[in-house]
């Protein structure tokens, strides 16, 4: 489409009611309020409860974007739905076709994008170039996750780290010579590096260990992260690839009015930040209430942020964002005057 542009023009969010503090864990985990601040910098999660899905997050998501955009569930409401998870419904089919049944969207495209933590900006891509070829004109861009249903019971390196939640983001084309600049993404970077996909996985479940003898220990399904050398990748990469978007830009750091990166680690973000030449007090966070939604972080942080005040119409905004795979992203945008729901 000649002359167009991609604008964020909604944004809704859903957390589950289950609210897991720090003491709730410590009372079972070999753990401390004191050790997990201080390393994480997270005091609480959300967890969903029994029989709630990843998809039933990502519907109440779906509705409140819709809803922020002026737009009422149904048939033509959006050409496109994205989801971003790590944690599907079930293994097969994807989630994302039920989730645009469920919001009565008709038949519209819909799949599934397993980029981990980095999903939700791999899905922001993948959506802005379905706009940009004119395969559609609007797009409801979701991640979404139950960490929760994934997590070893008795690990305390992951359980205290990780929660559920939903974020969702409804992009438009906006033709060129209409837009006053406001809401538009304007450049992206992704990357992954496969030689590193053992450091965040889920070893059992599929191909790779199929079902039969020897069968996997029961701990191999659970999810696992060496966080050491997570820490170190994550820093790094986000990092370089912030730095490849502003560089394309041509803004400073100076320029920049919020970094919103994927809220994994307080000290993450802020070394991230740091070499960035940000000040850290840019840096949004909301990890400590929330903890590490993966694919759901990045959109659930943006609407905290908007809710405050501190997220304002034409501020530049730069998101980030690191996860298994390897995989990694930043995309820029100017923040629209919206209302998130």
């Amino acid at each position: 489409m000649d002359n167009t542009a991609v604008a964020l023009v909604g944004l809704g969010s859903y957390l589950p009611p289950q609210r897991i503090t720090n003491e709730t864990l410590c009372a079972r985990l070999d753990t401390t309020d004191e050790w997990i601040t201080s390393r994480t910098g997270i005091r609480s999660r959300y967890w969903a409860g029994p029989g709630v899905s990843t998809g039933d997050l990502a519907v109440e998501a779906g509705h409140r974007a819709l809803k922020s955009a002026g737009l009422e569930a149904g048939a033509g409401a959006v050409d496109l739905v994205v989801l971003a998870t790590t944690t599907p419904d079930n293994p097969c089919p994807a989630t994302a076709p039920d989730v645009a049944s469920r919001l009565d969207l008709g038949h519209v495209p819909a799949y599934d994008i397993a980029a981990v933590c980095s999903g939700f900006l791999y899905a922001l891509a993948a959506a802005s170039s379905h706009i940009h070829a004119g395969l559609a004109r609007r797009a409801l861009v979701i991640g979404a996750e139950t960490y929760s249903t994934i997590l070893n019971p008795t690990d305390r390196t992951t359980n205290v780290i990780f929660g559920d939640g939903a974020g969702a983001v409804v992009l438009s084309a906006v033709p060129g010579e209409e837009t006053d600049g406001n809401g538009l993404l304007l450049d992206m970077d992704l990357g992954s590096d496969g030689s590193g996909r053992n450091l965040i996985t889920i070893p059992a479940g599929g191909s790779r260990q199929r079902a039969t003898t020897p069968a996997p220990a029961a701990d191999e399904h659970y999810f696992t992260m060496q966080g050491k050398q997570v820490f170190t990748q994550a820093v790094n990469r986000m990092t370089e690839s912030s730095q490849t978007v502003l560089d394309r830009l041509g803004w400073s750091a100076d320029q920049v009015d919020w970094l919103v990166g994927h809220q994994a680690n307080v000290r993450i973000l802020n070394a991230v930040a740091r070499g960035l030449g940000i000040p850290e007090e840019r840096a949004v966070i909301n990890l400590d209430k929330v903890g590490n939604t993966s694919a759901a972080s990045i959109p659930l942080a943006l609407a905290d942020a908007a809710a405050d005040g501190s997220l304002t119409p034409g501020a530049r905004v730069l998101l980030t964002a690191f996860g298994g795979g390897l995989t990694w992203g930043s995309v820029a945008l100017t923040w629209p005057d919206i209302i998130p729901a």
